[in-house]
C-alpha cells in the first residue's frame, strides 16, 4: 500500500498542507491564506497539493487536519453550548463553586449553570458521601434546556463511580442526544482545573462537530474516501469521533504539530523550536521527538485547566507584527494577520509590518513594493526580535547549557541563525510548512494520569492497570492495535497524601489504523 496522506494546518494567518508517501517523503506543499469561514482555504490548499503531486484524490489513504476552531470559539466567545455543571462533592467541596474563577462573559457564554451535589472519594477511593441518586435527577430536570453536561467528582481519577452513575442518570433523563463530559477522562488530578477542562470541553462539542462536519463535506466535495483525522495536544492524531467527543485536546494541536514537524525535519530530537507564524511565535520543546508536556496548570481563555498540553510559550511577534515607533521600536503583538497580502507596505498597504522590515533589509524578495523605512529602524526592530526570541528560548531551557534550536513557520526569516543560548541553529528544508508535516507524520495516541494506593494493589500491578488503561485510550482514538506501545511511564510517590500513594501517567501510541 502506497499510504499517500495529506497533512493540513489551519493557523491564524496561513494555511499549510503537505502530501507525504509511505516512506514519509514530500511530495508537494503549500501555503495559503486562511479563509475567514476556514472551510474554503483547507480546499484551495488541498487543490493545490492534489494538482502539484499528481496524487489522484481516489489514492489519498489519509487525510490528517490541525485546526484552531475549539481555539477561536473559546477566545471568541462564539458558537460555545450552554452547559450543566455537576459537581459531585458536597458538603465537603462547597466553599468554592464552579465556573468561580472564570471571566464573566466566557462563563455567561456556557449559562452559568452550576450545581455541587452530594457524593465523591477519598484520594484512596474511600467513600467520602453517599450520592443522592434524586437530587441528582432534580438536578437534571433542572438544567433541561441546556446543550450538554459536565460531571466533575471529587478525585474521580482514583475512583469513577459517581461520574459513570450520574453519565447514566442523565441518559436516563434527557435521552442520548445531550453530549456529557466526565472529568476523569480528560483532566488529571486537582478537582477545580480538571473541572474547568471539562466544562470547557463540554462547551465545545457543537463546535467540534461544526468543524468535523466540514471537514467531511470538504473531502466529499472532492471525493476523497480516506480515513480522516485531528491533531491533538500532544503531537499525536485522534479520530474524528473522538474529536468530537474530546475537543478540548485540539486547543494546542497546531504548535504541537510544528514541534513534532520541526523534529522530523531537522532531525534533532531533543532542543527547542522556534515556530514563527504571521500572528505569533511559539517557542517550545521538544524530548524524544514529542512535545515536552506542561508541568502546570495551563490558562486556556483565561481559565486554569489541567489536562495534556505542550510546554508553549506564545509571545506576539510574526510576519504580520505590526511595527510601531510611538514610544521606542517595538515589534507586535498587534498583526495584520491574513490581511498581509493587502495590508504590508511591500504589498502596497499603508501598514507598517515585521515582513516589510526584512524586504527593506533585502534578506527576502516579495511583494511589488520595496519599503522606504530608515536604516535605524529596521536594525532596531530587528534587534528587538531577536532579544525576545532569545529571552524565550532561555526560558524554555532546562539548564544554561547551549541546546540545539530548530527555527520553522512562514516568518522565520525574522530570526537571525545566531541565537544567544544555541549550540547550533537549524533552518531545515520545508520549515515553511512543518506544522503540516507535523500532523502528517503522527501516530496516534492515549494517555492515563491516576493516582492509585499500594495498600490496594502493588505496584506492578498498578503500572500495569495504568498501561492497560492507556492502550484502551489509543484504540479507541484510532490507532491500529498491532503497533500500539508504551512510549512513556512515569512514576511519582505522594508523600504528603495520607497512606502509600502513589501518581502514575502512562501514554501509548501506534500506527493508524487502516
Amino acid at each position: 500500500m502506497t499510504d499517500y496522506r495529506i497533512g493540513i494546518d489551519v493557523g491564524g494567518t496561513n494555511t499549510d498542507a503537505v502530501v507525504m508517501d509511505g516512506d514519509d517523503n514530500l511530495l508537494a506543499k503549500t501555503k495559503t491564506p486562511t479563509t475567514e469561514d476556514i472551510t474554503s482555504g483547507i480546499l484551495s490548499a488541498l487543490d493545490v497539493v492534489l494538482d502539484d503531486s499528481g496524487v489522484s484524490e481516489d489514492e489519498l489513504d489519509y487525510v490528517m487536519l490541525g485546526t484552531t476552531h475549539a481555539t477561536n470559539a473559546i477566545t471568541e466567545r462564539r458558537g460555545l453550548n450552554e452547559v450543566g455543571v455537576i459537581r459531585i462533592g458536597a458538603p465537603a467541596t462547597q466553599s468554592i463553586r464552579p465556573l468561580l474563577e472564570w471571566p464573566d462573559d466566557l462563563a455567561e457564554a456556557i449559562g452559568n449553570n452550576v450545581a455541587i451535589l452530594d457524593g465523591g472519594h477519598e484520594f484512596d477511593g474511600r467513600l467520602l458521601n453517599d450520592l443522592d441518586e434524586e437530587q441528582v435527577r432534580a438536578q437534571i430536570r433542572e438544567f433541561a434546556d441546556v446543550d450538554a453536561f459536565a460531571v466533575t467528582s471529587v478525585f474521580s481519577p482514583v475512583r469513577d463511580d459517581h461520574e459513570t452513575r450520574v453519565a447514566e442518570l442523565i441518559r436516563e433523563e434527557v435521552g442520548d442526544d445531550v453530549p456529557i463530559s466526565v472529568s476523569n477522562e480528560i483532566g488529571s488530578v486537582g478537582l477545580l482545573e480538571r473541572e474547568n477542562a471539562t466544562a470547557l470541553n463540554a462547551a465545545l462539542t457543537s463546535v467540534a462537530s461544526e468543524a468535523a462536519n466540514a471537514f467531511v463535506e470538504a473531502m466529499d466535495e472532492r471525493g476523497i474516501d480516506a480515513n480522516l483525522y485531528f491533531g491533538q495536544n500532544d503531537g499525536t492524531l485522534m479520530s474524528v469521533d473522538y474529536a468530537i467527543r474530546y475537543p478540548i485536546f485540539t486547543v494546542a494541536s497546531g504548535p504541537s504539530n510544528s514541534v513534532r514537524g520541526a523534529a522530523y525535519l531537522s532531525a534533532v530530537e531533543n532542543g527547542i523550536i522556534v515556530d514563527v507564524g504571521g500572528t505569533t511565535t511559539d517557542v517550545g520543546a521538544v524530548t524524544e521527538g514529542f512535545p515536552r508536556e506542561s508541568s502546570v496548570a495551563v490558562e486556556i481563555g483565561e481559565v486554569k485547566t489541567n489536562f495534556r498540553m505542550p510546554d508553549i510559550i506564545a509571545i506576539g511577534i510574526g510576519g504580520g507584527s505590526i511595527v510601531s515607533t510611538d514610544d521606542g521600536v517595538t515589534v507586535g503583538p498587534q498583526s495584520v494577520g491574513y490581511k498581509l497580502t493587502e495590508e504590508a507596505r511591500c504589498f502596497g498597504g499603508e501598514t507598517l509590518t515585521a515582513t516589510d522590515l526584512e524586504v527593506a533589509a533585502g534578506t527576502i524578495d516579495i511583494g511589488s513594493v520595496t519599503p522606504d523605512v530608515d536604516a535605524d529602524i529596521v536594525e532596531a526592530a530587528r534587534e528587538y526580535v531577536r532579544e525576545r526570541v532569545e529571552r524565550e528560548v532561555d526560558r524554555m531551557k532546562t539548564s544554561a547549557e547551549p541546546v540545539p534550536v530548530v527555527i520553522v513557520g512562514g516568518g522565520s526569516i525574522l530570526v537571525p541563525d545566531d541565537i544567544a543560548g544555541a549550540s547550533e541553529v537549524h533552518k531545515p528544508d520545508h520549515y515553511e510548512v512543518a506544522n503540516a508535516v507535523g500532523v502528517a507524520i503522527a501516530q496516534v495516541s492515549g494517555e492515563v494520569d491516576r493516582i492509585y494506593s499500594l495498600d490496594e494493589m502493588d505496584r506492578e500491578e498498578a503500572i500495569q492497570h495504568a498501561k492497560d488503561e492507556a492502550t484502551d485510550n489509543a484504540l479507541a482514538a484510532g490507532a491500529d492495535p498491532d503497533s500500539v506501545d508504551i512510549v512513556d511511564v512515569e512514576e511519582v510517590p505522594l508523600s504528603y497524601l495520607p497512606g502509600n500513594a502513589v501518581r502514575i501517567k502512562v501514554k501509548a501510541a501506534g500506527a493508524l489504523e487502516h
